[in-house]
């Protein structure tokens, strides 16, 4: 792995971690405050939330990308637009299955981390890096 590779994966880390406060902020406000009665009604907003958060950081930090901000956003929501519906529906299986909706919050944060990672890495920002290898 190259240093270039090992930095971005910190620095998605460090983001993915604040864009993680902030969506546990939301999800205990909607959860835990106002008790919202499904979890994915808990999920959803705090999901969007962090979402906006994580991807501001890193495009800008991460992966330090100029390039078309629109056509990057609408790359990210294709991935949410597939990661969204079905994170909400095996959450709101697993929740009403017993397990305890601050567990199913971490795995869906932990599965969400990792696979956006290597989309925004081999998808969204393509680009940007095949730029910076040239330069």
């Amino acid at each position: 792995m190259k240093r270039r590779d090992v930095i971005q994966a910190v620095k998605f880390t460090l983001f993915s971690i604040s864009a993680g406060l902030v969506q546990v902020a939301s999800f205990a406000l909607f959860h835990d405050v106002l008790h919202f009665s499904q979890y994915w009604l808990s999920y959803l907003p705090s999901l969007v939330l962090s979402v906006l958060w994580n991807f501001t950081f890193n495009r800008k930090f991460t992966f330090h990308s100029t390039s078309n901000v629109g056509r990057a956003m609408a790359l990210v929501a294709l991935y949410y637009l597939v990661f969204t519906p079905l994170s909400s529906w095996w959450g709101q299986l697993l929740s009403n299955a017993g397990v305890h909706d601050w567990l199913v919050e971490a795995i869906n944060m932990l599965i969400n981390f990792t696979t956006e990672f290597l989309y925004q890495k081999f998808v969204v920002f393509r680009d940007a890096m095949e730029k910076e290898k040239k330069e």
